[in-house]
């Protein structure tokens, strides 16, 4: 069993049905709504794994709901479904972060595929969230110079520049350097970069930061 809930929303309840029938043979909890205003009533984000959304609805539709979900920051995966598709619609989900775009009929093998393919989506951006959450955490540590000296230092500048374009001695960058790799829990210069990119270090990105 996959111990994955798929958040499934169609307004045909045959289909609906179906659907359900299928995703719980493959192993994976559903819940099951006839409305986006249903769900959205119904349901925190940190509960959904994946959501399987018609592009069709009564009231709200699939594409409005998907937006109000990116805006609301919302990270889990989405495939849309639809009966009646069209390459204009297909490509605006797809370019707002839908997974996959499956058209009725689907058969199982598809769907176990898209659905599978969206699960992993999902764990990889959890993962990368997790982990720019632990970059900024550490971030937040560094002092106003520590992060003067970080932002050139994953530029690629040797320490004697960083010392002349601070205005300070190339011992002192030294130590900064040092306590920047230990708060940052850094074991080289290659995961310091790579740290700096998941926080999306910038300049305003400093500039943001509280001093």
């Amino acid at each position: 069993m996959s111990g994955k809930t798929i958040h499934l929303i169609d307004d045909d309840e045959g289909c609906r049905r179906a659907l359900s029938r299928l995703l719980r043979v493959e192993g994976y909890e559903v819940r099951d709504f006839s409305s986006a205003e249903d769900f959205l009533a119904s349901c925190h984000a940190g509960e959904v794994d994946c959501l399987l959304l018609d592009v069709s609805l009564p009231g709200l539709g699939g594409l409005e709901l998907q937006r109000r979900l990116v805006r609301a920051g919302a990270r889990f995966p989405i495939l849309f479904l639809t009966g009646n598709g069209d390459i204009p619609t297909a490509v605006q989900a797809i370019q707002a972060g839908a997974v996959d775009y499956l058209t009725k009929p689907v058969s199982g093998a598809v769907l176990f595929q898209a659905v599978r393919r969206a699960l992993a989506f999902g764990a990889a951006r959890k993962r990368e969230s997790e982990e720019s959450l632990r970059a900024a955490t550490r971030f937040s540590r560094l002092t106003s110079r520590e992060r003067e000296v970080m932002e050139r230092v994953v530029e690629g500048m040797p320490n004697k520049i960083i010392a002349a374009d601070l205005g300070t001695c190339e011992q002192t960058v030294k130590v900064h350097r040092g306590r920047v790799m230990e708060k940052m829990e850094a074991e080289s210069l290659a995961d310091l970069i790579r740290m700096a990119r998941h926080i999306e270090f910038s300049r305003k990105a400093l500039e943001l930061l509280p001093r």
